[in-house]
Order: structure tokens, then C-alpha cells, then sequence
């Protein structure tokens, strides 16, 4: 049984009624509930910030929780934060970044 932690970024708390051409109908919940589906056998953790402080406070408490793989959407601190990188890196738990939609087409 794997422990996985699922972060969520900035503003993904609005997701079902913020621009949902971009980010669709569903809610964060929505896509909680999916993914706990998804994870049957293994041990899911979901944590919601819009404070990069509290995300980085996040992983570093990860590292001491035995968790085994964190999925990640940083939202809008995709562009900007070296600091959760480097608190990923830190506690080197594997982890990938995920996103709603696609950032590249997003961008000018």
C-alpha cells in the first residue's frame, strides 16, 4: 500500500466556478473523490493551499510521515517558486506535477 499526498495550489479551491472554459465544471471535491476512487488499496492525503508557505510546510511534513509519492499542481506558482521546488527536492520524496488544463497553450 503506497501513501500518496496530493497538493493543490493557488485558486484550485475555485475550481467548478472560475473560468470554467479553462479549468471545467467540476470542484476540487469532484476531483478528490475521483482520484480516493482511483487510489482503492492505497493511502490518499489531500491538502488545498493559496499560501506557498503553508504547500512548502505541506511536504516538509511529508518527509517525516512516511509518505511514498506526492502529486502536485502548483497552479499559478508553476511560473514563479523555486521554493517548493527546492522543499520537493528536499525531502526527496518522488513526485510529478500535474495540471488541470494545459499550461503551454495558456501562454502568450
Amino acid at each position: 500500500m503506497a501513501h500518496i499526498l496530493v497538493l493543490n495550489g493557488p485558486n484550485l479551491n475555485l475550481l467548478g466556478s472560475r473560468e470554467p472554459g479553462h479549468y471545467g465544471q467540476d470542484t476540487l471535491a469532484t476531483i478528490e473523490g475521483r482520484l480516493g476512487a482511483l487510489a482503492t488499496g492505497h493511502q490518499i492525503a489531500f491538502f488545498q493551499s493559496n499560501a506557498e508557505h503553508r504547500l512548502i510546510e505541506r511536504i516538509h511534513q511529508a518527509g517525516t510521515e512516511g509518505v511514498d509519492f506526492i502529486l502536485f499542481n502548483p497552479a499559478a506558482l508553476t511560473h514563479t517558486s523555486i521554493a517548493l521546488r527546492d522543499a520537493l527536492l528536499g525531502v526527496a520524496i518522488p513526485f510529478i506535477e500535474v495540471h488541470v488544463s494545459n499550461v503551454y497553450a495558456r501562454e502568450p
